[in-house]
């Protein structure tokens, strides 16, 4: 057994128990995209990043190994687009963080070989107890003499990155850290010169790697994955780098939110509001996506802001007190048919209408002011009768 991280690159012996008819749960569409860059060119792999033109190639029979979050592949069993009961191997790599989703996707898929790779075993005890009896389990947690598993090797910073945005994650890094003397590793050979004053890891370490980047009076920086931070954190004591260039470029009013958008992604737990927003991102744009969100979020706080208040009268307009509320569940329509079958107004004569827990406001056209009060008067709103009158402010 030997430890594998959450990296392709680390996977090594493990290619040899995956055929080309696998298929790979990982923990999301960045993982499964790593998956399919990395396997043999003969294995016709697919990374599961769109639903629809997923399903269409499977159709097609154009997929050989597929990989895909374990959401994603619950879709395309639901779709009758991937059948699992035909799958011979399934590889599930470092279930970790998302082992207790996995239930009901490895139910359709009894007798499959189970590949399971992992980096804490132990963490596994109960789902390998349900689906791993049988399995091949790559990795095993380092332990200490005295049986406990190791602690951190040292502290670091660390940013969570997107992996098509590796290289300028690491300008701005470097740009943050205002770094004289950087080096920055990207895996193999780990050789930092004597006089480094910060080094960065753009691609995932292992204990050894990350006890030989931490070094005294050295700043070392490690660029993560989201799926690769609870691995990281297995190995060192990490803070969160909050990156300073977004806001260095643009002073501008949205750059608070910006960077505080950004703080919470640093976070992560996200995972329930992804999943909420997996259909979304099928049908649109994932920027457009998050526009929008804005911009519902900029409209709520508007009405909350009209709400608070106190309503004025328009001008041109007589104000009627009306006996009726959102405690008697009154609402804005109610009153407008009462106006038109009861008071004998028209539509355009109805003008803004309030209405507040035991109460309403109405405003009404100048002339019919009077026949409105006096015919709404007596009149039953949601079983309540109600009275009007001029409103006294």
């Amino acid at each position: 057994m030997f430890v594998v991280p959450p990296a392709l690159e680390r996977v090594g012996k493990a290619w040899e128990l995956i055929d080309s008819r696998a298929v790979v749960v990982c923990a999301d569409y960045e993982q499964a995209s790593l998956w399919a860059d990395a396997a043999p060119p003969e294995y016709r792999a697919h990374p599961v990043t769109g639903l629809t033109r997923t399903a269409a190639l499977l159709k097609e029979g154009r997929v050989g190994l597929l990989a895909g979050s374990a959401a994603d592949l619950a879709a395309l069993v639901a779709r009758a687009a991937l059948k699992l009961e035909t799958v011979e191997t399934i590889v599930i790599a470092w279930p970790e963080s998302f082992a207790d989703q996995l239930d009901a996707l490895l139910a359709e898929a009894p007798n499959a070989r189970r590949v399971i790779l992992s980096w804490n075993p132990p963490a596994l005890s109960e789902f390998l107890e349900r689906h791993g009896r049988r399995a091949e389990v790559i990795g095993d947690m380092p332990l200490d003499p005295d049986g406990k598993p190791l602690g951190p090797v040292g502290s670091a910073q660390y940013a969570v990155i997107a992996s098509q945005c590796r290289d300028a994650a690491v300008r701005d890094v470097l740009d943050t850290m205002r770094a004289t003397r950087p080096y920055v590793w990207r895996g193999g050979d780990l050789t930092p010169p004597q006089d480094a004053d910060v080094l960065v890891a753009a691609a995932l370490p292992s204990r050894t790697e990350m006890q030989a980047l931490i070094a005294p009076g050295i700043q070392a920086v490690a660029l993560v994955l989201a799926a690769q931070v609870p691995y990281l954190r297995s190995i060192a004591a990490l803070t969160p780098l909050p990156l300073s260039v977004a806001v260095d470029r643009a002073q501008d009013r949205g750059a608070a939110l910006r960077a505080l958008i950004a703080e919470r992604l640093a976070r992560g737990d996200v995972d329930a509001e992804l999943a909420m927003l997996a259909p979304l991102f099928e049908a649109h744009d994932a920027a457009l996506v998050a526009g929008a969100l804005l911009a519902l979020q900029r409209e709520t706080r508007n009405e909350k802001q009209e709400a608070d208040t106190p309503p004025t009268q328009s001008p041109g307009w007589v104000r009627l007190f009306v006996t009726a509320g959102t405690k008697d569940r009154a609402s804005a329509k109610d009153l407008v048919g009462a106006l038109i079958k009861e008071a004998g107004l028209q539509k355009g004569q109805i003008g803004k209408i309030d209405v507040r827990e035991t109460f309403s406001l109405v405003d009404v056209a100048p002339g019919v002011a009077e026949q409105a009060a006096r015919r709404l008067s007596g009149v039953s709103i949601r079983g309540r009768r109600v009275s009007a009158r001029p409103d006294r402010a």
